[in-house]
């Protein structure tokens, strides 16, 4: 019965551990989007995870929201630098997430400034 109660178990943690390493491993997509970064915080109440939006829009019509890992230190300063300022983020699109990684299925890997086509000084 012991034995029986340990294999059940321990498969079900192998296989635990077996989705986790393909939602971490296993990108659905990658690319790029360039907007107004208007919003970067961190947020939570149990597990703090970094969130923010660009506006892909004059209107803001089209929002497209983002989250950062906390292992991305240089990535969040970046982004805490240029909110107001026209952005291109590099970022890779997951299958899931979990909550301790943040609330969208976009992660951000690279900032870059960008120039606005709307507004030339910028």
């Amino acid at each position: 019965m012991k034995k029986t109660l340990f294999y059940i178990l321990g498969s079900i943690f192998l296989l635990y551990l077996a989705y986790f390493a393909f939602i971490y491993f296993v990108p659905y997509s990658e690319g790029t989007r360039t907007g107004e970064l208007i919003k970067f915080s961190k947020k939570g109440v149990v597990s703090k995870t970094w969130e923010g939006e660009i506006s892909q829009g004059i209107s803001g019509a089209q929002i497209f929201q983002f989250s950062v890992l906390d292992s991305k230190k240089d990535v969040i300063q970046t982004l805490q630098e240029n909110e107001g300022n026209y952005v291109k983020l590099t970022y890779k699109e997951r299958y899931a997430t979990f909550m301790i990684w943040g609330d969208t299925k976009y992660f951000i890997e690279k900032v870059e400034e960008a120039r606005s086509p709307h507004f030339r000084d910028r």
